[in-house]
């Protein structure tokens, strides 16, 4: 069925790009360990969706600072290099996390520290392995590549915060972390097989390299500079944030599961994990998406369904009522998970065609600096929408919260498309692409 499941080619054709596919998805289902630890460890100690809302702030401030500069690292450096460094510097945080579980600290601040640490060296990681992505892989296969990176990634979000939610309930925090520890080893396996990754130099009006500049806060200027005068391309971080700062329901999960819904950090599992089947469909039936054009137009069509999605699972928990732990609603969970099903399914969308925009319509030398300010929005984003979703809660409740949040998204990204009309008529086919 070529015409609905995903396209594979990019898996047969290249085995560096099909050991980077493999490797980042056995790490990203480590790495949903930790982050669904985190979050039910924050909530533990404090017993506030607040201070849950501050991890954001604890994980927005390095990326902002360190993800520009990393996409400039990118762009001036050995990218294999760039990536096995902050690789390394990852697993070593999170085996700090495991050690500190396994002794027993329990202090908020220690949590912080550490996922901040995490956050700055994934500011710079994960320019570099996107950029390395377009060098594996034909240009026309960048679609299908990109679907097949985000059919890892769903698979690892769909099970591995049920996994780590269970792994918390069970057998505690410390588990958690050092799972991810090991899992962690696939990804370092996979970028050190990577060949060299060289940028490419830019070129100069008669063809000629041009001189490297330093990196330093020139060359990020340049970056932004670039991407002032593509309007295309910064219309796909803007209509991201829409979504993410006003619509993103994860810091809400604590307490819905604790108290609107009930099952507790269970239901925190199959509710984050809803989002991430949502996406994992998308991607195994993403077929047909490889042959649109029209990459503009259902990017807005995507996010606006991303929007009321929210807004119906805010209208589910608000008509639960209360709950608690030990009592769980379970026909509000399955309605609630599906909602986010068709959140995740819409976001999923949504993001292979704002990558491929990037990554095919940003020259090579430009290409780890955009792929620095994509992180700082597609992290980012979220970290901002929890603390400010999070504060939502604390005015209403949880439920008005995600509704308050949808109607927001969807009202602003069509006052931006409004604003740039021609983003809905990007048309690949007419696109320049700088893939060779």
């Amino acid at each position: 069925m070529p015409r609905i499941l995903v396209d594979t080619t990019p898996l047969r054709e290249s085995p560096e790009f099909m050991r980077l596919w493999w490797g980042l998805g056995v790490s990203n289902f480590g790495a949903q360990l930790t982050i669904m630890a985190v979050g039910l460890e924050v909530y533990d100690i404090t017993r506030s969706t607040f201070y849950v809302g501050l991890l954001g702030l604890f994980t927005l401030i390095p990326l902002v600072v360190l993800g520009l500069y990393g996409g400039a690292l990118v762009d001036h450096y050995d990218r294999r290099k760039v990536s096995l460094i902050t690789s390394t510097a990852l697993w070593l945080t999170t085996l700090t996390l495991a050690a500190q579980a396994w002794a027993g600290v329990r202090n908020v601040w220690v949590l912080y520290a550490l996922v901040a640490i995490q956050s700055a060296c994934f500011a710079v990681n994960n320019p570099a392995r996107q950029a390395i992505i377009p060098k594996l892989v034909r240009p026309e296969l960048m679609p299908a590549a990109n679907s097949l990176m985000g059919l890892t990634g769903n698979l690892a979000f769909s099970v591995g915060p049920l996994v780590g939610a269970l792994l918390v309930q069970f057998v505690g925090y410390a588990p958690a972390y050092t799972i991810d520890a090991f899992l962690y080893l696939a990804a370092l396996f996979a970028v050190f097989k990577l060949p060299s990754m060289r940028p490419e130099p830019q070129l100069d009006a008669d063809g000629n390299p041009m001189q490297r500049k330093r990196v330093g806060l020139r060359s990020v200027l340049d970056g932004l500079a670039y991407l002032k005068t593509q309007s295309d391309v910064r219309m796909t971080f803007l209509v991201d944030l829409c979504a993410m700062v006003f619509a993103s329901p994860k810091v809400l999960l604590p307490a819905i599961g604790m108290i609107a819904l009930g099952g507790g950090s269970t239901t925190v599992g199959i509710l984050t994990a809803g989002v991430a089947v949502g996406g994992l469909l998308a991607s195994a039936f993403s077929g047909g998406l490889t042959s649109i054009t029209k990459q503009g137009r259902v990017i807005a069509f995507a996010i606006t369904a991303w929007g009321l999605s929210i807004v119906a699972f805010g209208v589910i928990v608000v008509s639960a009522g209360t709950s608690s732990p030990e009592n769980p609603q379970w026909n509000y969970i399955v309605l609630a998970a599906l909602a986010l099903v068709f959140a995740g399914a819409s976001d999923q969308v949504s993001a292979v065609f704002r990558q491929t925009i990037l990554q095919t319509a940003t020259p090579d030398h430009m290409r780890g600096r955009l792929q620095g300010v994509f992180i700082v929005v597609v992290a980012g984003g979220p970290r901002l929408g929890e603390m400010w979703l999070g504060t939502e809660a604390t005015w209403w409740n949880e439920g008005i919260a995600a509704i308050v949040g949808g109607i927001t998204c969807i009202v602003a990204l069509w006052l931006l498309l409004a604003w740039q009309r021609n983003f809905l008529n990007y048309d690949s086919r007419l696109a320049v692409s700088y893939l060779k």
